[in-house]
């Protein structure tokens, strides 16, 4: 089985609640995705296992980082609802 790691970097422009998570600041935060293959198709196929935010959020002059797991659905309906407010 192989394994890789897609990264995508998705903004807020307001602040944002993920669950367990708290309150993060609006910014740009780098997105990774953990994809293994999935065997036994007859051309290459990749299956998501792990989505991760790093926070805090790129630009922020912090020394800890960390890279926290979030449930791909509610980051976007965070997105979603961050680009169209109501």
């Amino acid at each position: 089985m192989t394994n890789r790691t897609t990264q995508t970097v998705v903004s807020f422009s307001s602040a944002f609640v993920l669950p367990g998570l708290g309150e993060q600041p609006a910014g740009d935060y780098r997105i990774d995705h953990d994809e293994v293959t999935i065997e036994g198709l007859s051309r290459l196929a990749w299956q998501r296992v792990g989505t991760f935010i790093r926070l805090p959020s790129i630009g922020t002059d912090s020394p800890i980082q960390q890279m926290v797991p979030v449930d791909p659905a509610a980051l976007n309906a965070a997105l979603e609802q961050d680009q169209n407010p109501s």
